[in-house]
């Protein structure tokens, strides 16, 4: 397969990275997208997994002739980084896209610079904060914006919002310093501005120096304020003693951090749960963290009468021990009200646009409003860098009255029965109750009656990447990368992941019941006890070929087949994913329980997947808009 040279003319690459990249349904969605001016060069993708990393192989360096890189490697691991820069090898990534779960994002106490949570959505910043990309693009669930009451997106924000732009810190420091000298005491001024510093820079040396400098002004402000105790009732009395202590270990977090994480391992090994061991545990890790100690340094100080009557004092170092805690957006967020209340708000925020790397936008895109055949929510967050010009919206291309249905999607793979495996296109079971539905349309689903213009069946036939590349090497199918390095056993077809399971006459006669009830309701739970094909799943969905789809899931028999009542092949959920049928999906068709999660067969790479046709639209915008 080999780029066509007509479409490469007079148009400029604009790269992109793929990180969690799975199936590669943000990749495929990116290859389709260009404009006059502009195509995407897909430079580097990288999943933990490796069929991930075997189907994009098989996609884009066998089938697309591409010469992109796949990082197989934890994104958590310490390694990650400097392994993602030396296969890149110096080159500029325009774009970064990615959809790290926020599950592992911690809401306990505000995260900063010294905070090591190994977080996936921080280790995804980092890699932000590395490659520093005119935009990057995060998706992920929609519950994520109301997870925790909402306080999950706004905690997102602030990280998101808290990428610097190093040329703007030189002025931002010195306007800052100006404001301090006019709003709060020396020591307090002298505590943000190395609180600030220590957030900011990125070299680490320099802000484990800026660390040690602000923990060095808190132990020389209690020094201040407890000259007037007596020497010998200073060094003994409990309270003081835990104020003393509190900032020393406030200061050795580093040291805290390790011993957190062997007692969690600890407990990992052990079993450390639900037994008269786990209390104390629990106890002794929350009794170090950050939260507690500032609590604890925080009564110790009201209950000492010499340091209640220190007065501004006294309140600069409780206020320095709580602004050790804040993220660097909620630094902004005090130094804002500093700045209103010296009325010199509008010096402050344009200083503040120049110094935020990114404008971050937020919205919730529905699939279906881009030509795919599923009603599949995501939230997305677009970062556009300060001197990119901002997307904050991904325009429909279907009006809602045009939108893909299930039956366009796969009408014309209704030719295969149970447990079969069909590598041949053939005549479809006809439906023509149904064969109004069908509409001709542009690529992004768009329809229309120029010459141009294709089924959503003959787009997937076609391939939406015709008008880039010429095919070469026609779609094959390997089990593993053993098989792909040395070019073993690989099967070519037609058609591929269009296999049904062998399901016996009780699950064919159950799904049918559920199909023909409407649904898998009360009514219809009621008539399978009846009939003694009663079911253990929660959840069936029969799908309406005058719909759209529900979200495409990883479970192959939770959506009932509309006509055949039974499950849906692989291929079958890939065209209501949008994908293109020479997408082949890699490795296992697929397997059960947790190894779901290890081994990512067919099934779980369609169903974790970005819809292309959603990503296009994506990608198009952007290049609409970068410069």
């Amino acid at each position: 397969m080999a780029e066509r040279k007509e479409f490469l003319q007079g148009r400029k690459p604009v790269t992109f990275v793929d990180l969690f990249a799975g199936a590669g349904g943000i990749s495929e969605g990116f290859m389709q997208a260009y404009t006059d001016s502009k195509y995407y060069d897909f430079v580097l993708a990288s999943d933990i997994n490796e069929n991930c990393e075997l189907t994009h192989r098989v996609r884009y360096n066998e089938q697309l002739g591409l010469n992109t890189k796949f990082v197989t490697e934890d994104i958590l691991s310490p390694t990650f980084l400097p392994h993602l820069l030396k296969e890149l090898k110096g080159k500029q990534v325009d774009v970064v896209t990615g959809g790290p779960s926020c599950q592992s994002f911690s809401l306990s106490g505000r995260r900063k610079r010294f905070d090591k949570r190994d977080g996936l959505f921080n280790h995804y910043l980092k890699v932000i904060r590395a490659l520093r990309p005119k935009y990057f693009v995060m998706e992920n669930v929609k519950g994520l914006l109301t997870k925790d009451n909402g306080r999950f997106k706004v905690e997102i924000m602030r990280e998101m919002r808290s990428i610097i732009d190093d040329k703007a810190v030189g002025s931002f420091l010195t306007f800052v310093d100006g404001l301090l000298k006019q709003s709060c005491t020396p020591f307090f001024a002298s505590a943000m501005l190395a609180k600030l510093q220590m957030e900011i820079t990125s070299d680490e040396d320099k802000a484990n120096a800026y660390k040690e400098q602000f923990f060095d002004l808190l132990d020389g402000q209690l020094r201040t304020i407890t000259r007037q105790i007596d020497y010998r009732i200073s060094k003994s009395d409990r309270y003081i003693s835990t104020i003393r202590h509190g900032l020393y270990l406030l200061r050795r977090n580093e040291q805290r951090e390790k011993i957190t994480a062997d007692i969690i391992n600890e407990k990992t090994v052990s079993n450390i749960d639900n037994d008269m061991f786990a209390e104390k545990f629990n106890e002794f890790l929350a009794a170090i963290s950050d939260e507690e100690i500032s609590a604890k340094i925080k009564f110790a100080v009201g209950q000492v009468e010499a340091l209640k009557n220190a007065g501004q004092d006294t309140e600069d170092l409780l206020n320095a021990v709580e602004l050790y805690s804040y993220s660097l957006d909620e630094c902004f967020e005090e130094l804002k009200g500093m700045a209103k209340d010296k009325k010199c708000l509008p010096e402050y925020d344009g200083i503040m646009s120049h110094l935020r790397l990114y404008n971050v936008a937020q919205m919730v895109l529905l699939s279906s409003d881009y030509g795919v055949p599923q009603n599949r929510e995501r939230v997305v967050f677009i970062g556009s860098r300060n001197d990119q010009k901002p997307v904050k919206e991904i325009p429909a291309t279907v009006k809602k009255e045009e939108k893909v249905t299930v039956y366009e999607a796969i009408a014309d793979l209704d030719f295969i029965g149970n447990g079969e495996v069909r590598t041949e296109y053939a005549a479809p079971e006809p439906h023509p109750e149904w064969d109004g539905l069908i509409k001709h349309r542009k690529v992004d689903g768009e329809i229309c009656d120029n010459a141009e213009a294709m089924t959503f069946a003959e787009w997937s036939k076609t391939g939406r990447l015709s008008h880039r590349f010429t095919y070469d090497c026609p779609p094959f199918y390997v089990k593993d990368k053993e098989e792909l390095n040395g070019k073993m056993n690989m099967e070519t077809a037609e058609l591929f992941n269009h296999q049904t399971s062998a399901q016996n006459e009780t699950v064919m006669r159950r799904l049918q019941v559920i199909a023909e009830c409407g649904g898998y309701t009360d009514e219809c739970k009621a008539k399978l006890k009846e009939l003694g094909l009663k079911s253990q799943k929660r959840n069936y969905f029969v799908l309406k070929p005058e719909a759209q789809s529900p979200t495409v899931v990883t479970m192959p028999d939770d959506f009932i087949h509309y006509s055949r009542y039974r499950a849906m092949t692989v291929r079958e959920m890939a065209r209501l994913q949008s994908f293109d049928d020479s997408f082949v999906f890699q490795g296992k068709r697929q397997t059960g329980g947790d190894k779901r999660k290890s081994e990512i067969p067919q099934y779980t790479l369609v169903g974790n997947a970005v819809p292309p046709l959603m990503s296009r639209a994506i990608g198009n915008e952007i290049l609409k808009n970068i410069e």
